[in-house]
């Protein structure tokens, strides 16, 4: 009977420790429209290795690594905000590749690949994209891939319109949850292939993992030394 209470006992400081986490969310409000270089840390996230792919845009020409431009730049994107108000969070927004426009107006940067390394472990992510659709663009994939130590352990895509004519813009949410993950990847694919669509996020939300507290885990280093000795006592 009193194996079981200190078990009980070790479940309940358990529970108690899996329950604190912190989340992350980037507006890019906090930062000016500017380049951020090719490889940026920003409160717990490094964007890194931006367009850093082979591939094939959809009229058929080839790239390599960095052909279609590889900084991250905020991007002061009033224009887009009033034709897509529940878009992001106003007024600025994180692009892709060599340029953007200074003021409201704005460019939707090439995006075939960029990675997302994190601090600390998450368990669920979510962003805005916003792209080009129809022309040229149609059935291009936009996905993104949580890793775990290199491995895909969540997915989430979203096939872009092919109504043929001309482009326009629109936008859609990306989520992934239910495993804990150390990096993001987000990507355009094409028939399989790396593509150079056009790709610009807003509110990047992550939640981070639950991880026991210092204090915690000694509690349950003790409880578990006082359980183990009570067993052995028990054998005597």
């Amino acid at each position: 009977m009193r194996t079981f209470f200190a078990f009980a006992g070790l479940v309940s400081i358990t529970a108690m420790a899996a329950s604190a986490h912190a989340d992350i969310l980037h507006t890019y409000e906090d930062l000016t429209e500017d380049f951020y270089g090719t490889t940026f840390h920003h409160d717990g996230v490094t964007y890194r290795d931006v367009n850093n792919v082979s591939g094939v845009n959809p009229d058929g020409w080839t790239f390599n690594p960095g052909d279609l431009g590889t900084h991250l730049a905020v991007e002061q994107a009033t224009y887009l905000y009033d034709d897509f108000p529940t878009f992001g969070s106003p007024e600025n927004a994180l692009t892709f590749g060599d340029y953007y426009v200074s003021g409201p107006n704005l460019s939707i940067g090439a995006l075939a690949s960029v990675y997302l390394d994190l601090d600390d472990l998450a368990n669920a992510a979510s962003f805005d994209i916003a792209f080009y659709e129809n022309g040229p663009w149609g059935n291009v994939v936009y996905q993104v891939d949580a890793l775990r130590n290199g491995g895909v352990v969540a997915s989430d895509s979203y096939t872009l319109a092919d109504g043929g004519g001309r482009d326009n813009v629109n936008w859609t949410t990306l989520a992934v949850s239910g495993a804990e993950f150390d990096s993001l990847h987000i990507y355009a694919t094409l028939n399989g292939e790396y593509t150079g669509a056009r790709g610009m996020i807003d509110d990047l939300a992550i939640t981070s993992a639950p991880v026991p507290e210092p204090a915690t885990l000694s509690a349950l280093g003790l409880g578990a030394l006082a359980l183990l000795r009570r067993r052995r006592t028990a054998k005597k």
